[in-house]
């Protein structure tokens, strides 16, 4: 079941939610960003899924038929807004999905919630759109923004929202959660948790990828050829990289990972 006891970390704007809600004092529109992998769409969903719980606490029942109804995609008030094409969120998205049904009353619960993934790809006469909503919305209405940049958004869409920013989360609770979850060994679940950078979506592609031993060993095999100036295999290696793209930005990532773990080390006395 989902509810914020299943987020990893981000404590800090969990609690600003659950004291939201607690108080009755949930703002119309929110921005929820973060990068890719971070938790910014389960966030959303958890949010939205407790403001229409029929036991009206802060933290989703999973029993009642609004939870029962989240669970199995089928909940007539919770919306989410789609693009029709992919590069972008248009002017037509917003108006047809938002702004021509959000002042329809809600069919059975207290709220009306629209969730916008990737809402920082709006175009800017999307926002323009969007903007006359939010500076006037229905009593009942929530509108959740995910996005990858808020920077993105116009000046007067961002001073109507609330900012929720996710950050990267402490290895220690990826850790922790990878050990529990997934079955796996502690060291394991160290090494996991080391790679993703703090964030819990890439430990989790990482530990479901069939390839992920490989790509570590292509990044012992390219630190190698640097330390002992091995010109000839570490061109090798840069045109495997150059070849494969996807698998080449894993690699320079991992190496990243390496240098700034590497880093940590020589700073302790």
């Amino acid at each position: 079941m989902t509810n914020f006891k299943e987020i990893v970390g981000h404590d800090d704007i969990i609690s600003h939610l659950r004291n939201a809600i607690k108080m009755n004092r949930v703002s119309h529109a929110y921005i929820i960003e973060g990068e890719e992998g971070i938790g910014k769409k389960l966030l959303a969903n958890v949010f939205a899924k407790t403001l229409q719980c029929e036991a009206k606490g802060d933290e989703p029942c999973d029993v009642c038929t609004s939870c029962l109804n989240f669970e199995s995609g089928n909940h007539p008030d919770i919306n989410y807004v789609i693009p029709t094409k992919k590069a972008s969120i248009g002017v037509d998205d917003i108006r047809e999905q938002l702004n021509m049904d959000i002042y329809v009353k809600p069919y059975q619960y207290p709220y009306k919630i629209y969730i916008v993934q990737d809402a920082d790809t709006m175009t800017v006469q999307a926002q323009n759109a969007l903007l006359k909503t939010i500076e006037e919305p229905p009593y009942y209405a929530i509108i959740l923004l995910i996005a990858g940049n808020s920077s993105m958004f116009l000046p007067t869409v961002l001073s109507r929202c609330v900012i929720l920013s996710l950050k990267q989360i402490e290895e220690s609770k990826i850790e922790k959660y990878l050990a529990q979850h997934d079955h796996i060994s502690p060291e394991q679940a160290k090494i996991f948790a080391s790679f993703s950078r703090g964030n819990i979506g890439k430990a989790k592609m990482l530990l479901a990828s069939e390839v992920f031993e490989s790509i570590r060993n292509d990044v012992i095999k390219t630190i190698d050829c640097v330390i002992e100036n091995n010109d000839f295999e570490l061109m090798e290696m840069v045109k495997k990289l150059c070849e494969d793209k996807d698998r080449g930005a894993m690699i320079l990532d991992f190496m990243l990972t390496w240098l700034r773990d590497l880093m940590l080390i020589k700073k302790i006395p």
